[in-house]
C-alpha cells in the first residue's frame, strides 16, 4: 500500500471530541459559524495496482481513464484514514498572532514546498450532494487523473480541496435547496480563503525582493464542479465587497467551470460573475447538453437556463478571456455530470494547465463558430 496526502480547507463541522484531530467532517457548518475556515491534511493509503487499473481503463475509441470509478475507490479509502487539522491558537491569545503562525499560512507554506519542485496547484470546489469522504475521494481522483500521462520534464499537479457542507444525501428538492443555501452561505468562507491566499502571495513577493525567500514560478488554478460554481459565484460577490471597489487580484492562471449549475448569463457585465475574469488569465466552461443534473436544476427547481447545459446565453457579451467547450458528443453514453474526472475531458483540462495551445492538434477539440467556442471530439 502507498500513501498520498491531501491538503484541505473547510467550513464543515468537525466530528469527534477533538476539533484538531477530528474523525471526519459533517454536513453542517463549523460550530464557529459558516465563515469559519479550518485547514489541515488527510493521508490515505491506496493500492497502486487498483488505482492504475482505473487510470488505464479504456472506453470506446481512444478514451482512457475512469476518474469516476477511481473516486469511488478513494472515497472508501478515505473512511479508513487519519485527519490532521492545523491548530488555530488565535482564540487563546490576547495579542495578534504572527502571520507565520496562522493555520492558513502553515498550509500555504507546505503547498509552496510542492510548488518549488515544479508542481502546479489546483484548488478544487465540489458540487451538490457530496459528503466529506466523497469530497476527499473526488479531489484525490482529480489529482491522479491530471497526472496520469505525465512524462519526464513536465510539471506535476497537486490538488487542494475546499469542501463545504453539502448534505451528501438525496432528498429530492429538499436536499437541493438545502445545499444551495449552504453553498451561498459558504461564500464568505471561500472569499476569506482567497484573500488569505492573496495576502500570502504578496508576502512571498515582498520576501523575495528582500532576498529572504525564493519564488517558485509555478501557477495556481481553480476547478469548480456543479454547485461548487454557485459557491464561487457568491464568493466573487463577497470579494468585490471586501475589495471596496478595487480590481480583484489575479490569483489563478486558469479557472475551470465544470458542469456549472449557475445561470447562463451570469458571466455578462453587471451580472453576479461579471468580474470573475479578474481572478484569472483564462476561464474555461465545460458543458454537456445531455447532463440530467442540469435538466433537474432547470426544470424541476425553477432555475433559469443553466450554464452547464449549453454554455453562455450570449458568448459575445462576456469577457474575451472566457472560452466554452462543448463536451456533449464525446461524453455521450459514458458519463453525464462528472465528466471533468473522465478520459478526454480531464486530459483537455490537463493540457490547459500545462500551457498547451488551445489550437494544438493533441487536444482533440475543434473550433466552432467563434474563436472562443470549442467542441471536444
Amino acid at each position: 500500500m502507498k500513501k498520498i496526502d491531501l491538503f484541505y480547507a473547510t467550513n464543515r463541522n468537525h466530528e469527534g471530541r477533538d476539533r484538531w484531530n477530528p474523525k471526519s467532517y459533517g454536513p453542517k457548518f463549523s460550530s464557529n459559524g459558516h465563515y469559519n475556515l479550518r485547514f489541515g491534511e488527510i493521508s490515505i493509503e491506496y493500492d497502486e495496482n487498483k488505482v492504475q487499473k482505473y487510470l488505464d481503463k479504456k472506453f470506446k475509441g481512444d478514451r482512457v481513464g475512469d476518474g469516476e470509478g477511481l473516486s469511488s475507490y478513494l472515497t472508501g479509502q478515505a473512511k479508513k484514514s487519519n485527519v490532521e487539522a492545523y491548530k488555530d491558537d488565535t482564540p487563546d491569545v490576547d495579542a495578534p498572532l504572527a502571520l507565520t503562525k496562522n493555520p492558513s499560512t502553515k498550509m500555504f507554506r507546505a503547498v509552496k514546498e510542492y510548488m518549488m519542485d515544479s508542481t502546479d496547484v489546483v484548488v478544487f470546489i465540489h458540487g451538490f450532494n457530496v459528503d466529506w469522504y466523497e469530497a476527499v475521494g473526488s479531489a484525490l481522483s482529480l489529482e491522479f487523473m491530471l497526472n496520469r500521462n505525465k512524462i519526464d520534464g513536465e510539471d506535476s499537479i497537486k490538488v487542494i480541496l475546499f469542501t463545504w457542507p453539502s448534505n451528501g444525501k438525496m432528498m429530492k428538492n429538499a436536499a437541493y435547496k438545502s445545499d444551495r443555501h449552504d453553498a451561498r452561505d459558504s461564500a464568505q468562507a471561500i472569499a476569506r480563503g482567497f484573500l488569505k491566499l492573496r495576502d500570502f502571495l504578496l508576502t512571498l513577493r515582498l520576501d523575495a525582493r528582500q532576498k529572504n525567500d525564493r519564488l517558485c514560478n509555478q501557477e495556481m488554478h481553480l476547478v469548480c464542479h456543479s454547485m461548487g460554481n454557485f459557491v464561487l459565484q457568491n464568493a466573487v460577490q463577497a470579494m468585490i465587497e471586501f475589495s471596496d471597489g478595487q480590481k480583484l487580484s489575479r490569483l489563478f492562471k486558469h479557472i475551470f467551470l465544470c458542469a456549472p449549475d449557475i445561470d447562463d448569463n451570469v458571466l455578462e457585465p453587471d451580472e453576479a460573475m461579471g468580474r470573475l475574469h479578474e481572478l484569472a488569465r483564462y476561464v474555461s466552461i465545460y458543458y454537456n447538453e445531455d447532463d440530467i443534473a442540469m435538466y433537474l436544476s432547470d426544470y424541476t427547481k425553477g432555475n433559469a437556463e443553466r450554464l452547464g447545459h449549453s454554455g453562455n446565453a450570449r458568448l459575445a457579451e462576456v469577457h474575451n478571456k472566457i472560452h466554452q467547450i462543448d463536451c456533449s458528443e464525446t461524453v455521450k453514453g459514458f458519463v453525464e455530470h462528472n465528466y471533468f474526472l473522465w478520459a478526454t475531458v480531464n486530459d483537455d483540462i490537463r493540457k490547459s494547465i500545462l500551457g498547451v495551445s488551445f489550437r494544438d492538434e493533441s487536444r482533440n477539440r475543434k473550433q466552432l463558430g467563434s474563436s472562443r467556442e470549442w467542441e471536444i471530439v
